[in-house]
């Protein structure tokens, strides 16, 4: 315990964290951090422990892209650093602004085999923003201020605080382990070493006596510069069939998801919207299109992208056609030109630029009504396909018609976290997001596994609203041990397992180019049973008519307070042959 009136550098890191309005850390214990969460906690702050430090991490990102404000995950040092390295690097391509404080082993002792000792820079810095080595106390404070400033600048992403243990305890019990350390031997060497540990303690606790809290940094939202604006107005009104595709940077101001769609609207422009930008115009709208894209990418002769790049997605900005108009809004300027350079490139947050576009363009706007109705039509063809493949019979449950079911059965204010391949793939044909920001996908790094974090950081950024997770049951694995993270910590989130017993993203294509179905084949596995171990409740589902009763009941009990998993026994299906992706 600290004594009274004396302070730590847990108290500091907590006091930047309480002057930045941070409501809930995301962690897994270790002595290393530990002053940092009892200081956190002491402040009101909420700790949220889980059972991977990957975890951690993806409830921060999660909370940066529902909130618009950087995340924060606490973790140890070592291997609770080197666990977290995927969720970096997924929130990094993800462009999702996150502060993760990591431990270290004591300044004086590092690279001389300390506990949990490693360099952690070369592993952790390739994928963040900037990474924070920090060598004295007075430092922590002001280190958590600018990273959340550096998180949210420009191109959101994440950073990272290197925190060693000595840096973090009271005065007192620091000189205490370096006074131990020294030891009492009055040989040449024994006093050397004395008066050298002295000598950093008090070099690294220079300066901590004094103690303020500064405010948080302003951060600028970045904006396209008055010609880009009026340039990409005069493409638009003059085009017979425009395009706009809003992929998730357009919601990095979360506050202002509002006023987008409003834009959007006014625009009168088929619109596509991917990743976080799904939901943005609600469930429906007679603007936005949901199937055929790559159809009406190739037919469009003016094409916005606003805060997407042009990847593996767009096939590396091939499904745009060479003679159309390409303008791209993105707050990077390498991925605007990304593969395929823009006529008009944009650079600035993508939709701030959208609105001022909006506002550039004639009130009354372009009528291009067989544009819209083309578009349209496709749409309706393709709804109606679904249906003809939902309706089909098999064994256990039509994937298709469990995804409608769903779509029927979750609630208006309903959060939908995607986390697999083949199952999540078809949910996103199917599952039609309530609201802005109602929808979280891993993004361009395709990352398996980030849905108990995403989980974790929807339902507490947003207490009262419906969290379900879509699992694929092959990327359920990692997530099944937080359903102990759910129940300790009242968390209610349905879980509902696609369960076909393989890996079918994988297996569809590698067993008709090679003939083998190698490490792809799972088995129907028990997973509710795993989800009931932890003290969730746990629904099996094996027929159709089992679907709907199933989901309401999972409502029901999440209502109560419940996390439940409903494990759907699900059959083959061809919906997706060819969706093989590079």
């Amino acid at each position: 315990m600290t004594a009274a009136g004396s302070c730590h550098g847990g108290d500091r890191v907590a006091d930047a964290l309480q002057a930045h309005g941070v409501q809930r850390v995301f962690t897994l214990c270790g002595g290393h951090i530990s002053p940092i969460l009892a200081a956190a906690k002491a402040r009101g702050l909420r700790i949220v422990d889980v059972r991977d430090e990957a975890t951690a991490v993806f409830a921060a990102d999660a909370t940066a892209r529902l909130t618009g404000r950087p995340g924060v995950a606490a973790v140890t040092a070592g291997p609770g650093i080197t666990n977290t390295i995927t969720a970096l690097k997924n929130a990094q391509l993800a462009q999702s602004p996150l502060v993760l404080l990591g431990g270290a082993a004591p300044t004086a002792l590092q690279g001389r085999g300390a506990l949990q000792d490693i360099d952690q820079r070369p592993l952790v810095a390739p994928h963040v923003k900037r990474f924070f080595k920090l060598e004295r106390v007075r430092e922590l404070g002001g280190a958590v201020n600018e990273a959340f400033a550096t998180a949210a600048a420009g191109v959101p992403g994440p950073v990272f605080v290197e925190c060693p243990v000595d840096l973090l305890y009271d005065e007192a019990l620091i000189r205490q382990w370096y006074a131990e350390a020294a030891g009492k031997g009055r040989s040449l060497a024994e006093r050397a070493l004395r008066w050298y540990l002295n000598r950093h303690a008090t070099r690294l606790l220079a300066g901590s006596a004094q103690r303020s809290v500064a405010p948080p940094q302003p951060v600028p939202v970045p904006q396209a510069d008055a010609g880009a604006v009026a340039a990409a107005a005069a493409a638009v009104a003059g085009a017979e069939r425009p395009l706009l595709v809003i992929g998730s940077q357009a919601v990095a101001c979360a506050a202002e998801v509002d006023a987008l769609a409003g834009a959007v609207a006014r625009l009168g422009m088929p619109v596509y919207l991917s990743g976080m930008a799904r939901g943005l115009l609600g469930r429906e709208h007679a603007l936005q299109r949901r199937h055929a894209r790559r159809e009406a990418l190739r037919e469009a002769d003016c094409v916005l992208l606003a805060g997407v790049p042009c990847d593996f997605r767009l096939d590396y900005g091939r499904h745009v056609r060479r003679s159309a108009r390409l303008i791209a809004a993105n707050r990077s300027r390498k991925d605007a030109r990304l593969n395929r350079r823009p006529d008009i490139a944009a650079i600035g947050d993508a939709g701030r630029f959208i609105q001022a576009l909006a506002a550039a363009l004639p009130a009354s706007g372009a009528q291009r009504d067989s544009w819209l109705a083309t578009l349209a039509a496709r749409d309706r063809a393709r709804e109606a396909e679904i249906d003809r493949q939902a309706a089909l019979r098999g064994e256990h449950v039509n994937p298709l018609a469990l995804l409608r079911a769903l779509e029927a059965e979750a609630g208006d204010d309903a959060v939908f976290v995607a986390d697999g391949g083949d199952f999540v793939a078809s949910a996103s044909y199917v599952l039609r997001p309530r609201a802005p920001l109602g929808w979280l996908d891993p993004g361009a790094f395709g990352t398996l596994g980030v849905g108990a974090g995403f989980a974790l950081g929807a339902a507490t950024a947003r207490p009262g609203r419906e969290t379900w997770i879509v699992y694929g049951d092959g990327a359920c694995g990692w997530g099944l041990v937080e359903f102990d993270s759910f129940v300790r910590q009242g968390i209610a989130v349905i879980a509902v397992v696609g369960n076909d017993a393989g890996w079918t993203q994988i297996a569809r294509e590698q067993v008709k180019m090679l003939g083998d179905d190698v490490a792809t084949v799972l088995a129907r596995s028990a997973y509710h049973e795993v989800a009931a171990g932890f003290g969730a409740a746990g629904l099996l589902v094996r027929r159709d008519d089992e679907v709907r009763p199933a989901l309401a009941e999972a409502r029901r009990l999440a209502a109560a307070g419940r996390a439940v998993l409903v494990n759907v026994w699900l059959d083959k299906t061809a919906f997706r042959e060819g969706s093989l992706s590079m």
